[in-house]
């Protein structure tokens, strides 16, 4: 006897046709797609990268220092230049990519993990529940996300660790609220009315109705929040306060070339590129993700995709 439409079998065929029109959508928003590459390859680089050039970013050479860019007397690796001490800025840019990197997607894992189910626990209890986590999301929200981060690395030892931690907790009122107030609107739609009164738990009425509702709002929220705190996380390393040496990223990477911009000026330049590189990439996808996961939006993309 042949299955309905809708049935529990067409749902990976529907998952693979919606996926593929995501990508239809993705192929015809240049920018967008330009994007992804790029952000494909720093992700790349940043996992290979310091397994082969971890010495090389380490190794000093005083006769290159301060060299200049573009020049390759010292080898292929010294195209963008030598810092202080002779070593290859290439390198180093590559090597610190990981741990810029690690440290923006933990922290936005985490902060993402937690908020959304403090989002949903406050979106869909009204009780007393609901209310505290509105008052710890304003106490958060009341210091600025920078001030919070100093003060709490003045107190304990600067590390990864510790900058992913403060960076996780600072941002969780974004993922609280606006996780919550999605809850409240889709938890007034009939198909959840009609869930709650065919007597489904709560634990399958958020993580079976709900969540596949608001997880494209939150994704979304995800990919400007990676490109927020990379630009925090580089702004502590600028300060002094955030990643120390022998560890690197690109924010430390900027404070080390400040004291030299004006006979070295690509000391900073260069890091301070690829930060915002990234933090745009991460900008324009999310701004394509936003518009291709709204049914209201999405004609904009298949206009021009038809267009051509």
């Amino acid at each position: 006897m042949p299955r309905p439409p809708g049935s529990g079998s067409d749902r990976p065929a529907h998952r693979l046709a919606g996926l593929r029109a995501l990508l239809a959508t993705l192929r015809h928003d240049r920018f967008a797609l330009v994007s992804l590459i790029f952000l494909v390859c720093v992700l790349v680089l940043s996992l290979i990268g310091p397994t082969w050039l971890s010495d090389e970013a380490r190794a000093m050479n005083l006769r290159a220092r301060n060299a200049p860019p573009f020049s390759l007397d010292d080898g292929w690796l010294f195209v963008l230049g030598a810092d202080a001490l002779g070593r290859s800025l290439l390198a180093r840019i590559i090597v610190a990519s990981q741990n810029t990197i690690v440290i923006a997607a933990f922290a936005v894992l985490l902060s993402l993990l937690a908020g959304s189910v403090l989002g949903l626990i406050a979106g869909f209890r009204d009780g007393w529940a609901g209310a505290l986590l509105l008052r710890f999301a304003d106490a958060v929200m009341s210091f600025p996300t920078m001030l919070l981060a100093v003060i709490f690395l003045y107190v304990v030892e600067p590390g990864i660790q510790n900058v992913i931690l403060v960076l996780a907790i600072s941002r969780l009122p974004i993922y609280i609220r606006t996780v919550r107030a999605q809850v409240l609107e889709i938890k007034q739609r009939l198909f959840v009315q009609a869930a709650i009164a065919t007597g489904a738990g709560t634990g399958r009425i958020l993580f079976h109705h709900i969540t596949p509702m608001i997880l494209p709002t939150v994704l979304n929220l995800a990919a400007l929040e990676m490109a927020f705190v990379m630009l925090v996380e580089s702004g502590l390393s600028f300060l002094g306060i955030g990643i120390q040496s022998p560890e690197i990223t690109w924010g430390l990477m900027v404070a080390d070339g400040r004291n030299y911009l004006g006979s070295a000026w690509w000391l900073s330049f260069w890091p301070g590129l690829a930060i915002m590189l990234v933090a745009l990439s991460l900008n324009l996808l999310a701004n394509w993700l936003r518009v291709a996961v709204d049914p209201a939006e999405r004609w904009r993309l298949e206009t021009g995709a038809g267009e051509e």
